[in-house]
């Protein structure tokens, strides 16, 4: 396994993490991606922009975050003790803010006036949405038809902030879809900003979206140590595209003593080929303009893929993670729709708190590991979203409707 340090190193190669990432675009798109990486370097380097983006993470989106230890649940599953670190209690219910109001106010910086994004959950969709609100710019978010259907309360608050919600009728109707619709508007619209929501794409998003989300993980930390005095032994959160994940492992990544593992999809099982398990099961390859693993058909193009999750259901997986894999510094696993859906319920149960079908993956996996744990062991789960939207599919499930 490569150390921490050399991870970093390597990361700070212009566009890749280790092998994969880069821009792999028609040329008449990459004058626009070296744009945006100009500006967002010049961004990043501004006192005046750290500033601004700070008095908004804790003015509007309501940061720091929780943290806190699901005592009832650690108690019925014996072991270790578990941690939530609340994203769920963010404006708008999500990590996804984290990133919106970042490159809102970087889509300001450059004059931009039109939003354009993507969104399979829809909270990505609401938090570009709101930001488009508070910065005062139009909003048009693609969404697969599937997707509209089963996300009915966010397709409702989009429209309710002012953003224009358009259904997407290709393929599988889901979260790639929308983003090959989003992609092909920003290509034929070049006075808008491409508000990507996921640590994916071409440079330079997946690393302005890490840089946007690392706030978790520098508060998950700084949190850890002054609660317990030491940091826990496992960071847990599911991985679609992976921003929630990236951002709660980059507080930790120098850190050896920490287990990092990101939780895929295994929907209806692995075997069935009815998952999203990207690097469980997938291998490198190119997508959406950018070399990461990727789950492929027989004809080479990015499969069918399914999760209960409509978060999760991406063929791709951002590019650090599929170099975390390789170097051994993260694991990844799956977990399968059953799983999901019984931890969504044991965390309703047990702890009085809703989560995300996206974040349920995760906990699922941690009721897993638990057990397993000594009692002076710790596992941190990223809670990465909320699951008011969710309850319309899970409840029927559950015996509950």
């Amino acid at each position: 396994m490569q150390s921490a340090a050399t991870a970093k190193a390597t990361e700070r190669r212009k566009g890749f993490f280790g092998e994969y990432g880069g821009s792999f675009v028609p040329p008449e798109l990459q004058p626009r991606l070296d744009e945006l990486a100009k500006a967002l370097d010049e961004a990043m380097a501004d006192p005046g922009f750290k500033k601004e983006l700070e008095r908004l993470q804790a003015e509007y989106i309501g940061r720091p975050s929780a943290l806190t230890e699901c005592c009832n649940i650690s108690n019925k599953y014996g072991g270790g003790r578990l941690f939530l670190k609340r994203e769920d209690l963010n404006h708008t219910g999500a990590h996804k803010i984290n990133n919106t109001v970042g490159q809102a106010l970087l889509a300001k910086r450059m004059g931009k006036t039109e939003l354009i994004a993507e969104t399979g959950a829809g909270m990505h969709g609401t938090a570009t949405a709101t930001v488009a609100a508070l910065m005062g710019m139009h909003c048009t978010v693609y969404m697969g038809a599937v997707d509209v259907k089963r996300q009915a309360p966010n397709v409702s608050r989009m429209k309710a902030l002012g953003a224009d919600v358009v259904a997407v009728e290709a393929g599988q109707k889901t979260l790639k879809e929308a983003v090959d619709a989003a992609l092909e508007a920003y290509i034929q619209r070049p006075d808008t900003f491409y508000l990507l929501g996921s640590a994916v794409g071409p440079h330079p998003f997946p690393g302005m979206v890490r840089y946007f989300q690392s706030v978790i993980g520098i508060e998950a930390r700084e949190q850890f140590l002054q609660r317990e005095g030491r940091l826990p032994d496992y960071v847990v959160a599911c991985v679609g595209g992976g921003s929630n994940a990236i951002g709660l492992f980059s507080g930790f990544l120098d850190d050896e003593s920490v287990h990092i593992t990101g939780v895929e999809p295994a929907g209806r099982g692995i075997e069935t080929g009815e998952h999203a398990a990207t690097l469980v099961a997938g291998a490198p390859g190119i997508i959406h303009g950018f070399r990461s693993y990727v789950l492929t058909d027989d004809d080479g193009e990015p499969a069918p893929v399914y999760s209960i999750s409509a978060g999760l259901d991406y063929p791709g997986v951002g590019p650090e993670h599929a170099h975390l894999k390789d170097i051994g510094r993260a694991e990844y696993v799956s977990v399968t729709d059953t799983e999901a859906v019984e931890a969504f319920s044991e965390l309703c149960r047990m702890e009085g708190i809703i989560p995300a079908l996206e974040s349920s993956h995760a906990v699922a996996h941690a009721l897993k590991i638990l057990p397993q744990m000594s009692a002076d062991q710790t596992v941190l789960v990223n809670l990465s979203g909320r699951g008011d939207k969710d309850l319309d599919s899970v409840l029927p499930l559950l015996g509950l409707a």
